[in-house]
């Protein structure tokens, strides 16, 4: 999720239920060249409502990818450091897109939807970011056509829903009347729901708690989404999805990653399968960056007082002088309202990662005393 942010001088897109959100009480803003909803009954009740109900966001602003042919894993396996052959039909990973130098275009799930009868061909979906989804198009494109590979808009105006929290299994089993205890969490399959019709739905998402992603056609989304609210599910907006996220220390591109960031200086080193035999774009940056040891880390921290930690904000370590340089800097940071104080992600130079470490945060010319922390900061 990009930071949100106005937009100048350009005409902003709206999904499919843009005028169904604004009717529910949405305060639109800017975010990543589209017109979304930042919260509807407040940030702190949605947020409450994702940790012990069930929430659902529009996210069809993201894109998704169709991308079919002979060889299609092997193709894209050129182009991500993770093993794609570690997942078969009906499962997913998540990952990122490296450049020649080992940084992150973006990261994304790679959904594997195996042989498709219709076609005689192996088909992957990918989910990106609303903010790359134009250069990512273009950089697959140029990769994969010339091996063969046919890429494809899989949402085209259709919705993408997520529907997220501890009651979001039970909801949809109701609507569809099927047990969902054999899909596993990265697990996906097609799913009709009683009065709406087939959605594609994935046991993913990106706020900590168990739910499902939803794609599905944009008649069929917008009944769904009307359904949802009908059935007391609280309609949630980017403000609740960023600060579950942070609780979660899930990544927000172009903010905890980027593409001058390798995965193993953000804390992504476990996406790096170097075991695998094949080549991929920006291998050696990391054969190099692991045998050397990243100069940097992406550390948990959270603070000792009620002062709350803002991107940008600089890391002092501990008991430095008033003039010593910042060590590091707040990539993502927020209150917790689950743990009542302020956290952060961080990059921190290597030696003042470690666990329970005490830092300083600057905010406002006042150095705040932080920890280093395990991540996530909350679990389910």
């Amino acid at each position: 999720m990009a930071s949100i942010e106005p937009t100048q001088g350009t005409t902003l897109q709206r999904t499919p239920l843009f005028e169904a959100a604004c009717a529910a009480g949405g305060r639109m803003v800017p975010f990543a060249g589209w017109e979304m909803a930042v919260q509807f009954s407040g940030l702190l009740q949605e947020h409450q409502a994702v940790r012990q109900g069930c929430g659902v966001f529009d996210i069809s602003h993201m894109g998704v990818l169709r991308l079919r042919g002979e060889g299609v894993k092997d193709a894209l396996q050129g182009l991500v450091p993770t093993d794609l052959f570690r997942i078969g039909p009906g499962e997913a990973c998540y990952t990122v897109l490296l450049n020649e130098q080992g940084g992150i275009r973006d990261d994304l799930i790679v959904y594997d939807r195996g042989w498709q009868a219709d076609s005689q061909v192996h088909e992957l979906l990918l989910v990106i970011n609303a903010a790359c989804a134009d250069t990512d198009t273009a950089w697959l494109r140029s990769q994969l056509e010339p091996q063969g590979i046919s890429l494809s808009d899989a949402k085209a105006d259709g919705v993408l829903l997520a529907l997220q929290g501890p009651e979001a299994p039970a909801l949809l089993e109701s609507l569809s009347g099927q047990s969902l205890a054999g899909l596993p969490r990265f697990g996906h399959r097609e799913l009709a729901l009683a009065g709406i019709g087939e959605a594609f739905v994935a046991r993913t998402g990106y706020t900590g708690e168990d739910g499902f992603e939803l794609l599905l056609p944009r008649a069929a989304g917008l009944a769904l989404w009307e359904r949802l609210l009908a059935e007391g599910v609280s309609p949630c907006g980017l403000g609740a999805r960023d600060t579950l996220r942070l609780e979660a220390a899930m990544h927000l591109y172009g903010q905890d990653m980027d593409a001058g960031t390798t995965p193993l200086e953000v804390g992504l080193g476990w996406l790096v399968h170097l075991e695998m035999p094949k080549p991929f774009i920006g291998r050696s940056v990391l054969e190099r960056q692991t045998q050397a040891g990243a100069p940097r880390r992406l550390v948990g921290l959270q603070l000792q007082g009620r002062a709350i930690p803002r991107h940008g904000y600089p890391v002092h370590a501990a008991h430095a002088a008033a003039d010593s340089p910042a060590i590091g800097q707040v990539t993502s940071g927020g209150w917790s309202p689950c743990l009542e104080a302020g956290i952060a992600l961080a990059s921190v130079s290597a030696e003042h990662a470690r666990l329970g470490t005490e830092l300083m945060v600057e905010i406002r010319g006042r150095r705040e005393p932080a920890l280093v922390v395990k991540r996530p900061f909350h679990k389910r």
